[in-house]
């Protein structure tokens, strides 16, 4: 329900009136009793959108959320595969645990 701004043409009182679209203008003013009361036009109130990701999150379809959700579990699980794959690759030796067994077989 908006918030619509009077002010009285008589005395000149303005105030502000929280009321449904559907009620009729109001015409008495509640300073002086007279019948002089005329709603102003105003700039009205700014739209605030609270919370994070508004559209993303708030507006989506279900068939949109579940696709949405099974594309990061295929990718965590690549990303996974990744991991068990490099794990199994065979480890490099460093040039001084070369030479022990140059030198243990030479003797």
């Amino acid at each position: 329900m908006p918030t619509y701004d009077y002010r009285c043409n008589a005395c000149g009182h303005e105030f502000e009136l929280f009321q449904s679209m559907s009620d009729s203008v109001k015409r008495k003013c509640p300073a002086c009793g007279k019948l002089a009361l005329e709603r102003l036009i105003g700039t009205g109130a700014a739209v605030i959108f609270k919370g994070s990701g508004f559209y993303e999150t708030d507006y989506r379809s279900d068939s949109y959320k579940k696709g949405a959700e099974a594309d990061k579990k295929s990718k965590s699980d690549t990303a996974g595969d990744k991991k068990k794959s490099d794990s199994k690759k065979p480890e490099k030796k460093s040039g001084a645990d070369s030479k022990k067994k140059k030198s243990s077989s030479d003797s």
